[in-house]
């Protein structure tokens, strides 16, 4: 028998959104925990710009036929799921940047 998920843990998916902390190792538990707190609230924040924006924009085109509200609703989704892929690919970006400098 064969099982997929055979090594790991649960922290390979919940640490999901915690940077690798390449170049960044050497900080303490503290500052690294209020890192990860600060990047789950922005992804949380972003998570629910982009829940408005949809919502926003499903009455704006139905039940009101307002289609300045439905444009509207189709910028903040777009704005939140930009902010979704940006924060969670800081860590990415962060490594390589220092990588490349050094």
């Amino acid at each position: 028998m064969f099982f997929a998920a055979d090594e790991g843990d649960i922290n390979t998916i919940i640490g999901g959104i915690a940077p690798d902390w390449g170049p960044f190792g050497s900080l303490g538990n503290e500052a690294k925990v209020m890192i990860e707190v600060v990047m789950a609230v922005a992804i949380l924040l972003c998570l629910g710009i982009a829940i408005w924006g949809a919502a926003k924009q499903r009455i704006g085109a139905t039940a009101l036929r307002d289609t300045f509200s439905a444009e509207q609703g189709k910028g903040l989704i777009i704005a939140g799921l930009t902010g979704v892929f940006i924060i969670g690919s800081l860590g990415t970006l962060f490594t390589i940047v220092y990588g490349m400098a050094v």
